[in-house]
């Protein structure tokens, strides 16, 4: 699938470009309207942090050594965890970019579970997110607290479990060589390929994610709203579904009053770490082998560390 990917992210970009003029007027049906809304709203969402990431991801290929990664994270790789997690708050970016970001370090030789503990950690606890939070949240500050404590806490947890138990075939890492020539010509080749390849990925994760947004009725989440265990398992799918990015996703959580703080804060740990078209970046990036075991760890340990926290911090 993936030499298609290019071409699928081409085609569809061109295809919302054209569907604005000559589509709009005859999209009449409700929820043809809303399926295309969410499409184009998460495609548009995700594509600016997508490009930071490629950005920096081909930045790090091209002019970073090798070198400067085993100075910069300790050696010892349960210490190396902890340390890239935290690294990640420094990173303003969404889901998308940290996708492509953890593949140019792993490339660079950074130890894939450090690698890991960065890509979950950074779009959950930069600044932005936690600012946005703050702002969708007025009077309650745990609520950031608590996503910053429990979104730090599952990606250390998931870097250590891979540390522990994963393995090299399950993880597919593309060695990228220096171009002997200029390091910008391999900047430029690297962000392109990494751009149109995750881009088409991208594409595929919005159409599933905006097809769900259609079918699943909202009368199903607030009936299950006051059971306690069942309305955070509710809440984290939820969050997987509809694929929202980081920055805004406390803002729609926010809105479901019917909900308990423990089940909002699920929602808002579980979004930036899995949702479909993050899955569909993943298998682009490092195969359905990484996926099929990454996916349901990441979502078991948010699940329960998010009712742990939230049991303390709310």
């Amino acid at each position: 699938m993936a030499p298609v990917m290019p071409w699928i992210f081409a085609v569809t970009v061109l295809l919302l470009i054209a569907g604005r003029f000559l589509l709009s007027p005859h999209l009449t049906a409700p929820a043809l309207q809303t399926w295309a809304t969410i499409f184009v709203a998460i495609c548009v969402q995700a594509l600016p942090f997508l490009v930071l990431g490629v950005t920096l991801s081909a930045a790090i290929t091209a002019f970073v050594p090798p070198s400067f990664w085993t100075r910069a994270l300790p050696r010892r790789p349960y210490v190396a965890v902890p340390v890239a997690g935290v690294a990640g708050a420094v990173l303003p970016g969404c889901e998308c970019a940290s996708v492509p970001v953890a593949s140019g370090l792993m490339a660079r030789g950074v130890t894939p579970a450090a690698a890991l503990a960065f890509l979950l950690a950074s779009p959950a606890i930069n600044p932005v997110v936690i600012v946005a939070t703050v702002v969708a949240f007025p009077g309650q500050p745990m609520m950031a607290v608590a996503r910053f404590v429990a979104s730090l806490a599952v990606s250390v947890l998931v870097g250590w479990f891979w540390l522990r138990f994963g393995r090299d075939d399950w993880l597919r890492i593309t060695r990228r060589e220096t171009a002997s020539g200029s390091k910008w010509a391999a900047f430029y080749e690297a962000m392109r390929h990494d751009l149109l390849h995750a881009g088409g990925f991208l594409v595929i994760g919005g159409i599933t994610a905006a097809t769900l947004n259609v079918v699943v009725p909202r009368t199903w989440l607030t009936s299950v709203a006051g059971v306690p265990v069942l309305s955070v398992v509710v809440l984290a799918l939820l969050a997987v579904l509809l694929s929202i990015c980081s920055e805004a996703d406390a803002f729609v959580v926010a809105s479901l009053t019917a909900f308990s703080p423990t089940a909002k804060l699920a929602f808002l740990v579980m979004g930036p770490m899995v949702d479909l078209k993050l899955i569909a970046l993943q298998i682009g990036t490092f195969g359905r082998a990484f996926a099929a075991r990454f996916v349901p760890l990441t979502f078991t340990l948010a699940i329960v560390v998010s009712l742990a926290i939230g049991q303390v911090l709310l």
